[in-house]
């Protein structure tokens, strides 16, 4: 199994700036966790029984019961910006056509 792993475009995707010292830093570590998950592919589990979560969990049900809210206002008083009173106006993070 090969452990090379595209730096470059790992760091392209999580929009990362790494200097070629800290890519071939991160070659390496990268390189070490897909070979330890190799290895642990490697042990033999039969007769283990399969879990979701190592702790266990159990649901806690409550009743659904109808309590007041919150009024509009006091709800948005924090908010950046408010448009027509009840929508939450928020700074664009994707580029329009109208730029």
């Amino acid at each position: 199994m090969s452990s090379e792993i595209d730096i470059k475009y790992v760091a392209d995707l999580a929009r990362l700036e790494l200097s070629p010292e800290q890519a071939e830093k991160l070659q390496g570590d990268l390189a070490r966790v897909v070979e330890y998950i190799a290895e642990l592919g490697e042990v033999d589990v039969t007769g283990v029984e399969p879990t979701a979560h190592a702790a266990q969990l159990t649901n806690v049900w409550r009743e659904d019961e109808h309590k007041p809210s919150f009024p509009r206002e006091v709800m948005l008083a924090n908010a950046p910006g408010v448009i027509h009173g009840e929508l939450i106006k928020v700074p664009r993070v994707l580029p329009s056509e109208e730029e």
